[in-house]
């Protein structure tokens, strides 16, 4: 069968939502930069892309047509180039990139482009009415849809007995790596920075205005964290249905709201070999689980042996894992089932000190696993993450040399 390979990747810096650098930029901007830098990277034509695969995890809001299409066109591609959006929740980005690879591996495709947005700024926080309306059946029979994460994450950590103490130590390890791939500019080849607006509000007039910016790096780390500093932090009041005050969850062992967009382009090995380009990797798998709502965290924890269990491989058969941190409560009880290594997983530091732009961030970390994995001359590479709604999503690469 044709394969499908990865030829380059891009994408922005992830800035703090509603205080950072994108928080008045427009979601086409933020994945069609993204898209742009993927495409000339690879040193294709735009007008060579038939497809352009793009996850978003609040759609609805982030435009009033089809954000994959607006991106694709403020990227350069021709009004040829189709476009269409994917919405899984957290997996949207990791998604995308799935669905453009399986399109070039049994529907003919030549080149597709597989990439992530999310303006979190502009939609979630910035005035879109996205209030999850409830439905009088589901309401009856699975309230837990309308859990909120932080309740999830809860759930998660007291149901399984996972410590508060163990989420903190987990929360300081990955700011440290962060930190520590930060100063050795470990992201340097996967961001191209982006000049924009940014609102910014004089605290003492109470007078908006715009400033020229230009997000270079990931604005959301904190290499200043110690374990007493997130020890002292109040948990979030969970304030739901069946968690009304928070036990384990703070705002230093969650991901960072952030907003930014990533891509990958996607061709057949036949095609990557004529235009003698050198891919990053191959894609090899992708596997969904449901889960219960109220427990959505652990959705990794099946996804992955699905996955696995489909290539006949087992975990100690992967060299590289990005299991996307969106609590550490979540994180710790997946690495525990599934008995991953600490040393080969998020390496560089996750959503936690990264941020997580929820539609975004499984097209970062493909990007990530595919850089790091060649510079670490790994070969086979995981990205998993659970889903809100009670889901789970896995995929796996090949990782080529250099």
């Amino acid at each position: 069968m044709r394969q499908a390979v990865i030829v380059s990747t891009a994408r922005t810096g992830l800035a703090k939502s509603v205080r950072g650098g994108f928080n008045d930029t427009h979601g086409a901007v933020l994945g069609g930069h993204a898209v742009k830098h993927a495409v000339s990277r690879a040193g294709i034509d735009p007008a060579a892309v038939e497809d352009v695969y793009m996850g978003c995890g609040f759609p609805e809001g982030a435009t009033g047509n089809n954000i994959a299409r607006e991106a694709l066109i403020w990227a350069g591609c021709p009004v040829s180039t189709a476009g269409v959006t994917i919405n899984r929740y957290c997996s949207s980005g990791l998604n995308a990139i799935a669905m453009a690879a399986q399109q070039v591996m049994t529907e003919g495709t030549d080149i597709a482009v597989g990439a992530g947005v999310e303006s979190i700024s502009l939609v979630q926080m910035g005035g879109v009415n996205l209030k999850h309306f409830t439905e009088e059946h589901l309401l009856a029979v699975k309230p837990a849809l309308w859990m909120t994460m932080i309740e999830t994450a809860e759930i998660v950590a007291e149901r399984y007995k996972i410590s508060r103490e163990r989420q903190d130590e987990y929360a300081l390890l990955s700011q440290q790596r962060t930190a520590a791939a930060q100063a050795a500019g470990v992201f340097n080849d996967e961001i191209v920075p982006l000049a924009t607006k940014m609102k910014k509000l004089d605290k003492a007039t109470g007078q908006e205005s715009m400033v020229d910016v230009t997000v270079g790096r990931d604005e959301c780390n904190r290499p200043d964290t110690t374990l007493e500093g997130l020890a002292a932090l109040k948990p979030v009041h969970a304030g739901g249905q069946q968690v009304a005050q928070g036990q384990y969850i703070t705002a230093g062992n969650s991901s960072q709201f952030a907003d930014g967009g990533a891509a990958v382009v996607v061709m057949g090995d036949d095609v990557a070999a004529k235009k003698g380009l050198k891919p990053l990797g191959i894609f090899r798998g992708f596997a969904v689980v449901g889960v219960e709502p109220d427990e959505m965290g652990i959705g990794p924890a099946l996804a992955v042996p699905r996955l696995l269990s489909r290539h006949g491989l087992k975990v100690s058969d992967i060299d590289l894992w990005e299991l996307n941190e969106a609590f550490a409560s979540q994180l710790l009880y997946c690495t525990d089932k599934l008995g991953i290594p600490m040393d080969r997983l998020n390496v560089n530091g996750g959503a936690i000190s990264i941020g997580h732009p929820y539609g975004m961030t499984g097209a970062r970390l493909t990007g990530h696993l595919l850089l790091e994995g060649r510079r670490r001359k790994a070969k086979l590479g995981v990205v998993t993450m659970c889903i809100g709604g009670g889901m789970g999503a896995a995929g796996l690469f090949e990782i080529l040399p250099g």
